[in-house]
């Protein structure tokens, strides 16, 4: 088959045809070949998006996104902070008591 990425908001149509077609009594494969996807694309997708509604799934969207920003910046920090751990190293004359 050919491989395309499919949107958020189209992986949920897609799905929700598919709940009208098993509804019918439409076998699994049967909707597979008709939406044009794979059966372990299917099961995949009623993971992860199951129930979910469109407005759902854009509001997880930019939640994955404000994650992967904040990941960043912790990561990021970590690294100055360990940078600043290795530059400073007190002088044994510094020390007063």
């Amino acid at each position: 088959m050919k491989r395309t990425r499919h949107t958020t908001e189209q992986i949920i149509e897609k799905l929700r045809q598919a709940d009208v077609a098993l509804g019918k009594g439409a076998k699994v494969p049967e909707i597979c070949k008709t939406l044009g996807i794979t059966e372990q694309t299917y099961y995949r997708w009623r993971q992860k998006y199951g129930g979910m509604a469109p407005d759902l799934a854009k509001q997880m969207r930019s939640l994955e996104k404000e994650n992967a920003r904040l990941k960043r910046l912790v990561a990021n920090q970590a690294l100055d902070m360990e940078i600043l751990k290795e530059g400073y190293r007190p002088h044994p004359c510094d020390y007063t008591p």
